[in-house]
């Protein structure tokens, strides 16, 4: 007997079901002999514990803490384990949702929203699960890029990994992010007084001051942006809050991947490049649809408007000074901040 919970986000979705759902509308990896691919999930095993130290020496973060081993999975695998890092974080693990068919309907979108994204994720680190987290690397996605960039495998997985692996070493140096992930979730869910006449009422009035080609923030643009205009102030300030966090953690990662050097990767200017002209590649009108539908283009601006802020405070007060960002929520950056570097620098370090 599973236990029926209700209220807040959690009871929205049955994450067992959008597992299920998930795998079975997953597409399969690229094709790859046993051997071959044995040889890539021991290659990611051992690159995930060469990459602690060199995260550890560019980030000067969770020296003496253990490097427990990381899981590589399938795409399958990878989606049981987001559906069950999702159920934990807000409140449904163990349980099925209550409410409208026991969040069935929610459960089959969540399922193809994992299958579309089980194809694109390299690499995961989740706080939820395990005594130290659990670091996931998603092997067939790994060697799918690696083959379509053209570049030396055992540098990329290597490189792959100093990306997660810095997850690790943030949550494992500020274990306070977890709980602070949790609360902001906790507000993002619940359920507020307004009525639908105040959610329209807002979501008119910000398509009324919209402007054709209007410069927007990420946050604000496409369904992200719709869904802030429908928030109540707690929900939207949240909202905010975990965005903020999300582009801190990813700009962190991908500053400490490439700030390693070649001396540890020795094609990292090369696999940088190729990165970066692949993730602006264009898609077709199809995926770029769901790609915005999915929040995945902001995902995708996170990663540049984060490494970009941790570049120029690290640049400018070195990375021991940067550390007082994981103090606590209120030294993380705010929204403006992110964008203005050199006022998170005056308002936390002065």
């Amino acid at each position: 007997m599973t236990e029926e919970r209700s209220g807040g986000l959690g009871g929205a979705v049955d994450w067992e079901l959008a597992a299920r759902t998930g795998v079975r509308l997953a597409r399969p990896g690229p094709t790859s002999t046993r051997e071959a691919a044995e040889a890539v999930v021991a290659e990611l095993a051992d690159a995930s514990v060469r990459a602690e130290q060199p995260v550890r020496d560019v980030t000067g973060l969770a020296d003496g803490l253990p490097v427990p081993q990381a899981r590589i999975v399938d795409r399958a695998g990878w989606i049981r384990a987001a559906a069950a890092s999702m159920a934990n974080l807000t409140g449904e693990e163990g349980g099925r949702a209550a409410g409208l068919l026991g969040g069935r309907p929610a459960g089959l979108q969540a399922g193809a929203m994992l299958a579309f994204l089980s194809s694109a994720i390299l690499g995961q680190y989740d706080p939820f699960t395990g005594e130290h987290g659990t670091l996931l690397l998603v092997a067939p996605n790994v060697v799918g890029v690696e083959r379509a960039l053209k570049v030396p495998s055992h540098d990329f997985r290597l490189w792959v990994c100093l990306h997660e692996v810095t997850h690790r070493v943030q949550f494992s140096s500020a274990p306070w992010i977890g709980d602070h992930m949790r609360e902001t979730v906790a507000t993002l869910g619940a359920v507020g007084d307004d009525s639908v006449s105040d959610l329209v009422r807002r979501l008119a009035e910000v398509l009324r001051n919209r402007r054709p080609g209007q410069d927007q923030a990420p946050e604000d643009r496409g369904i992200l942006g719709l869904l802030r205009a429908t928030q109540a102030e707690p929900q939207r300030e949240a909202l905010d809050r975990l965005l903020m966090l999300g582009t801190l953690l990813e700009g962190h990662a991908d500053h400490v991947m490439d700030a390693v050097g070649p001396a540890v990767v020795p094609s990292v200017a090369r696999i940088r490049r190729a990165f970066d002209q692949r993730r602006v590649r264009a898609a077709s009108p199809l995926q770029r649809l769901v790609r915005a539908l999915l929040g995945v283009d902001a995902k995708m601006a996170q990663y540049v408007r984060g490494k970009a802020f941790v570049d120029a405070v690290v640049g400018e007060v070195g990375m021991t000074e940067f550390n007082a960002i994981w103090t606590g929520p209120e030294t993380l950056p705010r929204t403006a901040e992110i964008e203005n570097p050199r006022a998170w620098i005056d308002r936390v370090l002065a």
